[in-house]
């Protein structure tokens, strides 16, 4: 065991098994005691690397991850404390694991009902090794104005009230970590404050005693006088009466032995911790504070006398002498984090993103509104789903049958079309899912599936100006622009694309109105009239006959239609739809283990 002081303002620590605010908490203790150098020097997360962002008083800092122990200590050669925040199960092994790396001095130990076989080798082992143990089942320790180990001590405005930013002149060692919090608050009301202070940890076989501290505290020049909270329950205490005895302590100990009110219980009595539980009259809180007091120590009569008993003995050293109170000094503000501040109102923020269409805030998810259990439950489908992400309202069933359909009709159109011959080719070069999609994607725009936008705004411009299809068609030549959803490579005007005629056919029968369709109808009678490929194609089906939707539906404005149509909606339609066909030639070509595509140079023209 270690003779001397345990830590500085410069000791740093490697915290295994991330725990945001516990670590938040050292930083902001850092910044509040005015550390040039975080605590934190690095965090083990088994099977993570990287680094992890957290404050460091104003400023965003990056804290590097490690996966293992060994390359985390080898890291960081400085930092000689392990904070273990593993659970009870792995507590052991990776305790074991750090207190055999040379730099690691102190290991901290949070979890409970570690197995007292595996506590008691980490003991030997310690104890072999001149290294110090604090826990199991221990909150840890502070040293005031200098370092603290995870959670000690709570919150800031706690530190603060306890004046712990500041080193004082009294040190504290407590089996109970709850308890200490306490003691830390009493302390500082009646002395200048904490200058050390421990949890050993409520469990039998503690990696460190009371006395172990207790002879420690004594060795450092600046803690004037000790405080001692026992409790009843195994017999650590004793060793520290016969430190007393054997007069190897020299500066005054107040001490109280919690749990005097298990003698008014007829059976024995488990309290919280796993040791407090008396195994006979020697283990009797009565009998050890009545120890302690024959042994020298100051022992009040009562829990409620022991801050008295501290003051008492505070003030007869100041009265002698033999200390000055610390002066005390203002701690820094600590900057509050973003979310407690809107919590508590004290400021606002803008937000940065705006969402209209969906919701995960509650239960379960909602769409427009409407909950996610609420379309299944009513057998609604992908169309409603559209409908409510898209459109942000639930359409008639018509409405959303027809997306379905052109969804259906438009999901693929063979390996030759470029978006399929793209996603094949990238397929074949090994890339993943995601890569061989977005590649087929890409190809979508004027000249391949992205005319249902401009079908329809044209279409639309023209039979709501009155145009007659010659009108229309001439215009559009004279500008050198061809009309959007007129024209197909292989169809012809007594070879009708089957898919064209389906959508009037399903259209015809449900819409209200098709006068956008029929308009786009005579349009193709006309151009027929120049060419016989020049057919209405199934982008000017879908485009004239969404135009008919949102009219015919009677729930969209003028000025809604144009901004569905403006931001591109019906494109988007097609996008989702071929997205099935390129996904579907991914796996095929995976599936059949297709190798490198290379163009033939026999279909190429090599010309100067």
């Amino acid at each position: 065991m270690a003779t001397g002081q345990l830590f500085s303002k410069t000791t740093q620590a490697l915290f295994y098994n991330f725990k945001q605010l516990p670590i938040q908490r050292m930083l902001d203790f850092d910044f509040l005691c005015g550390r040039e150098t975080p605590s934190v020097a690095g965090i083990i997360n088994p099977g993570s690397e990287g680094f992890q962002k957290l404050f460091f008083g104003q400023e965003e800092i990056a804290i590097p991850v490690h996966s293992a122990i060994e390359a985390a200590c080898a890291a960081h050669p400085t930092a000689d404390v392990f904070i273990n925040f593993a659970s009870f199960r792995s507590a052991a092994a990776s305790s074991m694991a750090a207190l055999k790396q040379p730099t690691i001095r102190v290991v901290a130990i949070i979890a409970e009902g570690v197995p007292e076989s595996d506590t008691k080798q980490l003991i030997a082992y310690a104890r072999a090794n001149n290294k110090v143990v604090i826990g199991p089942a221990t909150v840890g320790g502070i040293q005031a104005g200098a370092f603290k180990i995870g959670d000690t001590a709570g919150t800031i405005d706690n530190i603060i009230q306890c004046k712990l930013y500041r080193p004082g002149s009294v040190g504290f060692v407590s089996k109970s970590g709850g308890m200490s919090n306490e003691l830390y608050n009493s302390i500082a009301r009646v002395t200048d404050g904490i200058y050390e202070g421990i949890a050993i940890g409520g469990d039998v076989f503690p990696g460190s005693t009371l006395s172990d501290h207790v002879l420690r505290f004594n060795n450092i020049p600046q803690i004037k006088m000790m405080v001692v909270l026992g409790e009843l329950g195994g017999r650590d205490e004793y060793s520290l009466v016969e430190a007393l005895k054997q007069g190897k302590i020299n500066k005054p100990v107040v001490a109280w032995v919690s749990g005097t009110c298990a003698r008014l219980f007829k059976s024995e009595v488990q309290f919280g911790h796993a040791g407090a539980k008396s195994g006979g009259e020697l283990e009797s809180a009565q009998a050890k504070n009545e120890a302690l007091r024959e042994a020298g120590a100051v022992v009040p009569t009562s829990y409620e006398a022991f801050e008295g008993a501290i003051k008492e003995t505070f003030d007869k050293l100041v009265e002698e002498g033999k200390t000055t109170p610390v002066k005390e000094i203002t701690p820094p503000q600590i900057p509050e984090d973003l979310n407690s501040a809107i919590k508590s109102g004290k400021v606002r923020a803008p937000t940065h993103i705006i969402s209209t269409i969906s919701d995960d805030r509650g239960e379960e998810p909602t769409y427009a509104g409407v909950p996610m259990s609420s379309i299944v439950e009513q057998g609604l489908g992908v169309g409603d789903v559209i409908s409510l992400l898209w459109f942000k309202r639930s359409l008639p069933r018509y409405c959303t049958r027809f997306i379905e359909i052109c969804i259906m009709l438009c999901a693929d159109h063979g390996p030759c079309v470029s978006g399929a011959h793209n996603t094949i080719v990238t397929a074949r070069a090994g890339k993943d899912l995601v890569s061989s999609l977005v590649s087929g994607l890409l190809t979508i725009g004027p000249r391949f599936g992205g005319a249902i936008d401009d079908a329809a705004r044209y279409f639309k411009d023209a039979y709501d100006r009155g145009l007659t299809p010659y009108e229309f068609v001439e215009s559009m030549k004279k500008k050198g622009i061809r009309v959007p959803g007129i024209g197909h490579r292989i169809k012809r005007g007594d070879n009708r694309d089957k898919r064209v005629e389906l959508l009037q056919e399903f259209s015809r029968a449900n819409f209200p109105s098709v006068k956008y369709m029929e308009y786009a109808v005579e349009v193709e009678t006309y151009t027929l009239t120049k060419a016989n490929n020049l057919v209405l194609n199934v982008d000017g089906a879908i485009g004239s006959l969404f135009l008919d939707l949102l009219a015919g539906s009677g729930m969209f404005t003028k000025q809604e239609i144009d901004e569905i149509v403006g931001i591109g909606y019906l494109n988007g339609l097609f996008v989702l739809a071929r997205s099935i066909g390129l996904i579907g030639h991914t796996f095929d070509q995976k599936r059949l283990k297709q190798p490198l595509y290379r163009h033939p140079w026999e279909d190429v023209l090599y010309t100067k």
